[in-house]
Order: C-alpha cells, then sequence, then structure tokens
C-alpha cells in the first residue's frame, strides 16, 4: 500500500498477509460484510486501490463484480497474485484511463497515503459516469494517534484528533500503525475531499465490535 516513492509495506508483507487473513476472525468479518453492503452486486471490472496482499478480492467477486488491483508494494503484491489480477503503481496516479471503470474500492488504506484526498480524486477521474466509489477504513474519529482504547470500552480521544501529520504513534504496539506508521484525516477532510472530486454521497455506514465503531465506511456515485 501507499503512495509517492516508497512502499512502507514491503518490508511487512509476509506479515499483514498472515494479519489480514481469515485468522483475523471478527475483525476482517466485519469489514467484508460493510464492504459488500456499500458495493452490492454488479458486474464488469472493480478496481481494488491499494490492494495489498488481495485480501478482499473474494468479497467483490462474491458479488458478481471482476477485481482487479493495483498497489506500491511490489512485496505485498507477492502475495496478491493469486487472489485477482494486478499491476504496480502509484494510488495518485492510477494507470488507467479516464471513464473507463464501472467501480473501484478502497479498503483500510486511507491512513496509508499522504494525501487521500489525490486518491479520491483519482479514482474520480478513472470512474465512468454513474461508476461507485466505496471507502472503507479506520473511523476517523475514533482510530489514530490521537485515541486511546487500552481503557476499552472506554475511548479517550485527545487534541491530536487535528493533527494530520505521518506518526508511529499509537496504544498498540502489536498494531498495523506501529509497523507502518499513519496520516490521519479527519472526518470533515475525508467528506470534503469526495465532493470536491465529483462524486455525491450515496450511503454512510459505521461498524464496530463494541459501542464505538473503529470502521467508518461509505458509497459514493459519479456525477
Amino acid at each position: 500500500m501507499g503512495t509517492g516513492t516508497t512502499a512502507a509495506y514491503d518490508a511487512h508483507a509476509d506479515w499483514y498477509n498472515d494479519y489480514m487473513s481469515p485468522a483475523a476472525g471478527g475483525y476482517l468479518r466485519r469489514v467484508h460484510d460493510t464492504l459488500a453492503g456499500l458495493l452490492g452486486p454488479g458486474d464488469g471490472v472493480c478496481l481494488d486501490v491499494c490492494c495489498g496482499t488481495g485480501a478482499h478480492a473474494r468479497t467483490v467477486a462474491a458479488l458478481g463484480w471482476t477485481p482487479i488491483g493495483v498497489d506500491l508494494s511490489a512485496g505485498q503484491l507477492r502475495h496478491a497474485a493469486a487472489r485477482l489480477p494486478s499491476v504496480l503503481g502509484d494510488a495518485a496516479a492510477l494507470p488507467f484511463a479516464g471513464g473507463c471503470l464501472p467501480a473501484a474500492i478502497c479498503v483500510l488504506a486511507s491512513t496509508d497515503v499522504p494525501d487521500y484526498a489525490a486518491v479520491i480524486r483519482e479514482v474520480a477521474r478513472v470512474l465512468r459516469p454513474g461508476g461507485r466509489f466505496v471507502h472503507l477504513g479506520v473511523h476517523p474519529c475514533f482510530i489514530g494517534t490521537f485515541a486511546d482504547w487500552s481503557g476499552a470500552p472506554r475511548v479517550v480521544v485527545d487534541q491530536r484528533y487535528a493533527d494530520r501529520a505521518h506518526s508511529y504513534e499509537t496504544w498498540n504496539p502489536n498494531g498495523v500503525r506501529a509497523r507502518v506508521g499513519g496520516w490521519h484525516i479527519p472526518l470533515a477532510d475525508l467528506l470534503d475531499a469526495v465532493m470536491d472530486a465529483g462524486l455525491r454521497l450515496e450511503r454512510v455506514a459505521e461498524a464496530g465490535g463494541g459501542g464505538v465503531p473503529d470502521l467508518l465506511g461509505f458509497a459514493a456515485t459519479k456525477e
């Protein structure tokens, strides 16, 4: 995953492939259930932007779509090769012609890129009119450097919510952020990026294993 010149996941590709396997249990099931509900049935190509190891390809294919992937990490694409056709490429400069795709998804990758708004603009560029984009990521209000889940179900959020800088700081030393770090995109920035790209929000979903949601997703359509 990633955008720019550095593929942060290359050094962690094998670990991440195991981390996002069915052994991930309830979390991955929630991710895929939420993804399926937002994407819905369809046919034709669905581009998996920042596809990583291809962990979500089976969910997309089960809905009738033909998944193809793009990712900056050659290490991750080694694992993705068994799950979907994929290409090495930058999410902020997608190697596809404008207006050619009926659907695209980006799952659990918004914190892996320094400028997620640029990724959304690229997604909007390659979608055909009426094409669907599904974003699903960690919840921007409750997951990040600013959020401490060590006392769950009580979650403590502090003033660093406004900090958009890259950080490895996290309450969980065994998670993804401790290994590759992450950028924060506040909720308003995320939604503004969608509208600024010419996409129309159709549906929003929150999901969580407890009382506080740890996932936020939405479906949007190109005008």
